[in-house]
């Protein structure tokens, strides 16, 4: 099955109103390169405007909480973004899993609240470098995908990243032969879980991704896209992330 790219960028706590200069020039590349989807995750703050004033680009939320509403004081909710203009959101990013202490339940509650709201969502799998090196990478990822799988998952809506922890910011990545190695292993719990709808569903790549390794990255099997961060906060190190994705389509 031919499934469409996907590159997608976080932007993590950066980005300020002067930063959505970069948004325009990302909305350029995107109508530019008609058969690759791109999207941008932008810190709350930044998605009313960054949906604004560029409408023909998906801006989405890098977290949601689980609940539509109540106590959680600092918390957004899913609902709540897409009232602004997100159409997706990002959720059990390594970063949130390891220095917030997210379970896998906690996760598959967050994707479940994003198909209440009709959003789309992207979920985040990775081992760290202790658990590879002990050989357990394989175990770590699949057990993640299981216990992080919401109900009603499909293809329609919800893609997975891969995000070898080890890899991210650090200019560490993993060979083409390791990439497609953990993403096919992802394909196959994920038709354990989906049935045929499986080989529709989208698993990206994210850890370092930069223009240099990304034609290499993205051609690997079940490589379906990227989710970038760093070089995802300007368009001179986007876009050739972009361009790479349009030339293996």
């Amino acid at each position: 099955m031919t499934r469409r790219k996907l590159i997608a960028g976080n932007w993590k706590m950066n980005g300020d109103l002067a930063a959505l200069a970069e948004i325009d020039a990302i909305a350029a590349a995107a109508v530019a390169y008609p058969g690759v989807d791109v999207a941008i995750g932008v810190p709350a703050t930044l998605i009313a405007p960054a949906a604004a004033r560029a409408p023909g680009l998906a801006i989405g939320a890098e977290d949601v909480h689980s609940a539509d509403s109540g106590a959680f004081t600092g918390c957004i909710s899913a609902g709540m973004v897409r009232e602004v203009g997100a159409s997706f959101a990002i959720v059990g990013h390594s970063e949130r899993r390891g220095g917030y202490d997210e379970t896998d339940a906690e996760v598959k509650g967050k994707a479940e609240a994003l198909l209440r709201h009709g959003l789309n969502g992207i979920l985040c799998i990775g081992e760290t470098a202790e658990q590879r090196d002990a050989g357990n990478a394989v175990a770590v990822v699949t057990g993640q995908l299981r216990g992080s799988m919401p109900w009603g998952a499909r293809s329609g809506w919800l893609s997975i990243a891969y995000e070898p922890i080890w890899a991210i910011g650090t200019g560490r990545t993993p060979t083409v032969a390791d990439a497609a190695a953990i993403h096919g292993a992802i394909r196959a719990t994920l038709v354990e879980l989906l049935g045929d709808d499986a080989q529709a569903m989208r698993i990206l790549y994210g850890g370092s991704v930069t223009g240099d390794n990304a034609a290499a990255l993205l051609s690997a099997g079940d490589v379906d896209g990227a989710l970038v961060g760093g070089a995802s906060l300007t368009a001179a190190k986007f876009v050739p992330i972009i361009a790479a994705a349009a030339g293996l389509g």
